[in-house]
């Protein structure tokens, strides 16, 4: 699989889709969509809006693209740095009580703590 290493709008528009083709296939793997992290013990779950933000996001860059590929390495070893209320204003965001920041080797992972059903759930990968 190539990954375009440009900033048009096309090599955008492609990393966004590897992104949404990676999540496709790593679902088919894990159709329990979580992943247990040691560093919370606790399943971190990959929703709709972990998919959807992220591919947002991380598609804005090659090296933000490559870290979605360790979906699971990072997941499950991700160590926690801070923890912050959710940004005001940010309806993708309104779900959650509390938004971890995370990070493991070069990857940032953004959780999200959904009070309602008590679960972590995956909120975007990136890289910093």
């Amino acid at each position: 699989m190539e990954i375009p290493r440009g900033n048009c709008r096309d090599d955008n528009k492609a990393r966004k889709q590897i992104i949404k083709d990676f999540y496709a296939s790593w679902i088919a793997d894990h159709p329990d969509k979580k992943i247990w992290n040691n560093a919370l013990r606790a399943d971190i779950y990959v929703k709709f809006k972990s998919i959807n933000e992220t591919a947002g996001q991380a598609s804005k860059s090659y090296e933000s693209t490559l870290e979605v590929i360790h979906l699971s390495e990072i997941l499950a070893n991700a160590s926690l740095i801070k923890v912050m209320p959710p940004k005001r204003g940010d309806s993708n965001q309104k779900p959650y009580s509390k938004m971890l920041i995370m990070k493991y080797k070069k990857a940032m992972l953004v959780v999200g703590f959904q009070r309602s059903t008590g679960e972590y759930v995956q909120y975007c990968i990136s890289r910093r």
